[in-house]
């Protein structure tokens, strides 16, 4: 028999190719290497985790073992790749193990930006970027009760509504003037921001934070102006950036993520990346439809269909109790505006092209039932 099907990475992404490429070939060899333990969750549930009862133990859906069964493939945890060898077809690990592959897929995932603080206390600043990383979270938050969070994003704001909601007192730091500020129009960011704010949150927006520094048992936030905040916690949820290195030193291509074609693969023979990741014809999507369309694609491609991969309007949803929320980001490279509607209900915000194409929205509070009307009139993300 020849070498198997390698997949580098255990994430939604790795886990989606090794399913959709089970359900179309039941006997290829598939090995998956994981870095951490190998277990099968779902990410984007961590965000929202404290406020629903969900311990860090019960998002865990499957461990190695059981996902192993399930698929039918050999998953290999605490297993960490450090190079690749194009022309051997072969992965070396850390402990210099070398292991050959048929065809090998990238899902290593992305890393969480760490902005360059000074001060005492940088060391003890949390991230938040996979089961481990959450579970080391709710145990730092044993008797403590002000947390700050260091970006107003999508993560951010997820994280300071399930916190508040479960009785902390949260505070969002943000170099931007409103919170979402890369998904919503002004009056999109200050409606989250009120709703929010009526949850507990307390926002310093236009806040460049400076430095951490240890403060007795607490934490000193210092911004530019000097203003300071004290805090039991410091999460830092300022974005992703994704993990190319591996990639990078085998000569693959890499810009803002590793370069795929439609196929997904890289311009290196049988390498393949996806998810957070992968950069498909210059866009990087790390959310969940994304990497299931990608996915879906890559596994039948794999199974011997080259499919090339398709991506429709795909919004997302922002899981903020407090103000209901959904996006599907316009393009901005094409010309447009937003054509916003706001009451104390919501807002309903539509980028339109100057054709009058409705290239993308933002609805919040009650404007979030208009999804299904909007959503078919928006274009594909990727034809």
């Amino acid at each position: 028999m020849g070498n198997p099907i390698v997949i580098v990475g255990s994430g939604l992404a790795g886990y989606a190719v090794a399913r959709e490429l089970r359900k179309l070939n039941a006997e290829v060899a598939i090995v998956m290497l994981s870095a951490d333990h190998g277990g099968f969750y779902s990410k984007p549930m961590l965000s929202n985790a404290l406020s629903s009862g969900k311990t860090p133990d019960s998002i865990l859906n499957g461990d190695a073992a059981h996902m192993a069964a399930q698929l039918k493939i050999s998953i290999r945890p605490h297993c960490r790749v450090t190079a690749i060898d194009p022309a051997g077809y072969a992965v070396t690990l850390a402990d210099s193990e070398k292991i050959g592959y048929d065809r090998l897929v990238l899902a290593v995932g992305a890393d969480q930006i760490h902005l360059p603080l000074s001060g005492d206390g940088v060391a003890k600043i949390l991230s938040i970027n996979d089961l481990d990383d959450y579970k080391k979270f709710r145990d730092a938050l044993t008797g403590k009760k002000r947390i700050s969070i260091i970006g107003a994003g999508l993560i951010g704001c997820e994280f300071a509504n399930d916190l508040a909601t479960a009785g902390y007192h949260v505070d969002v730091i943000d170099i931007g003037a409103q919170p979402l500020g890369r998904l919503l129009p002004p009056a999109g960011g200050a409606f989250i921001r009120q709703k929010l704010e009526a949850a507990g949150v307390v926002f310093h927006l236009s806040a460049n934070t400076q430095s951490v520094d240890a403060a007795n048992e607490k934490l000193r936030l210092t911004f530019a102006g000097s203003e300071s905040i004290e805090s039991d916690i410091v999460l830092s949820a300022v974005g992703l950036r994704a993990r190319t290195q591996l990639a990078a030193s085998a000569g693959i291509a890499v810009n803002r993520g590793i370069v795929v074609n439609r196929l997904l693969q890289t311009q290196l023979n049988d390498i393949y990346a996806v998810g957070d990741c992968a950069e498909v014809e210059g866009k990087v999507l790390p959310f969940v439809m994304p990497i299931t369309h990608a996915a879906r694609a890559l596994a039948a491609t794999l199974a011997g269909n080259s499919t090339p991969v398709r991506y429709p309007a795909m919004p997302v949803i922002v899981k903020t109790p407090a103000c209901p929320a959904v996006v599907s980001p316009p393009d901005f490279n094409i010309k447009g505006e937003w054509h916003v509607e706001a009451d104390q209900n919501g807002v309903k915000a539509l980028y339109r092209d100057e054709a009058g194409r409705l290239l993308g929205y933002a609805l919040l509070g009650a404007a979030t039932q208009e999804k299904n009307n909007l959503t078919p009139q928006l274009p594909p993300v990727l034809e």
